[in-house]
């Protein structure tokens, strides 16, 4: 499939260039529609039948497992990356002095549940750093984590494209290393997934865990998360109502049931059903697999290239190598460049970026055109 700009299926002003998807992702047009449709219900809860607490979750949970190549059953709805880690964390067994590997400059959240985790159980938090003034930044960094990756390491916790640079990871082969020494992989895919390809199964995924609001292109305090086959027989951080047999029996809620549903569902965070914001997602991984991640990530790239030929007339550069996402990238800016102001000049040319450390940080997707691109440029050369 070859991807034309959506634009139209988004509410965004036509003269506005939002090129910071990786900020927070706008909702889709039908995504309104349908928590419009979900209010309406509201309105008429005599209406609501106790079927339709579970429908949307199961849709749902299918959906995102088509979209990372996974089964339904190990999908869990969770309120945030955080609550997926210690999902994971709080069912590994201790280990007693083996490492718990993460990557510098690593979102907060996925480093303070590791940091947490391995002071907790006597573990060494060893933190990987990239060599800023290698040629191949990215691919040195890579090389830095598989070599940390042995027989002393319990767990790795990383995103699976970094956050502030878009520096992208070698799942499969940082996967397979772990597997290889016994150690449980945890991935926070909240800056790739939904645009980036993913299988959880070719890459040796033990967790992995994603914000909606996103590259998903869903509601806010919303995730969803896939815990593999090693977490079936674990316990989940609350006792839902909702995650025990007998759940769909409103009736016999009191008949107590000590089992859990199997797989992942036990993990569900009470109230799962999610009124008003679950049909938003459901609509957005509709058309995300109707799009396919692979054709907007070619269609990103396409955009990217602009700007990475815009860079060298600059003597600046902008890697294209395959360590380096086509969707999220830093763009950096001339010596002696203020990014915090260069960010207020755009925004008066109502051109959107985010500014993480000393560059901007670029972020597009299907909504953008190289009109986008062109406003960009050109609002940094005035």
């Amino acid at each position: 499939m070859t991807l034309v700009c959506q634009k139209s299926l988004f509410s965004l002003d036509s003269d506005v260039s939002y090129l910071n998807n990786a900020y927070r992702g706008p909702i889709l047009r039908k995504s309104e529609e349908a928590a419009l449709r979900d209010l309406e219900g509201m309105r008429k809860p005599y209406l609501v039948q106790s079927e339709d607490f579970f429908l949307g979750v199961d849709r749902v949970k299918s959906l995102f497992a088509q979209l990372i190549h996974s089964q339904k059953e190990q999908i869990a709805l969770v309120p945030s990356t955080s609550y997926g880690f210690a999902v994971a964390l709080n069912n590994m067994i201790s280990a007693s002095g083996k490492k718990a590997i993460t990557v510098s400059d690593e979102f907060p959240s996925g480093y303070f549940s590791l940091k947490n985790w391995a002071e907790a159980n006597d573990g060494k938090l060893v933190v990987i750093h990239p060599d800023s003034k290698s040629e191949s930044f990215g691919a040195d960094w890579n090389e830095r984590i598989l070599q940390a990756i042995d027989g002393e390491t319990s767990v790795v916790l990383i995103s699976s494209v970094h956050w502030m640079n878009g520096v992208a990871f070698d799942l499969e082969a940082i996967g397979k290393k772990c597997c290889e020494n016994g150690a449980v992989f945890i991935v926070d895919g909240t800056q790739s997934v939904g645009m980036q390809p993913m299988d959880v199964e070719r890459f040796g995924i033990d967790a992995l865990i994603c914000a909606t609001y996103k590259w998903l292109l869903g509601p806010y305090s919303l995730a969803l998360a896939y815990f593999g086959e090693r977490f079936n027989s674990g316990k989940p951080l609350e006792e839902s109502w909702m995650n025990r047999t007998n759940s769909r029996n409103f009736s016999g809620l009191t008949d107590y049931q000590e089992t859990y549903l199997p797989g992942a569902a036990k993990y569900d965070v009470g109230e799962t059903s999610h009124f008003l914001t679950l049909p938003i997602l459901e609509q957005s991984l509709i058309q995300i697999l109707e799009w396919t991640p692979e054709a907007m990530l070619s269609y990103a790239r396409g955009l990217k290239e602009k700007l990475a030929e815009f860079q060298l007339e600059r003597g600046l550069h902008l890697s294209m190598d395959r360590h380096s996402s086509d969707h999220l990238f830093a763009l950096t800016l001339p010596t002696g460049s203020d990014p915090q102001q260069v960010k207020k000049q755009l925004e008066q040319a109502k051109v959107f970026v985010s500014v993480r450390g000393t560059s901007l940080r670029v972020s597009v997707n299907v909504f953008n055109e190289e009109k986008d691109v062109e406003r960009l440029k050109g609002a940094l050369i005035s």
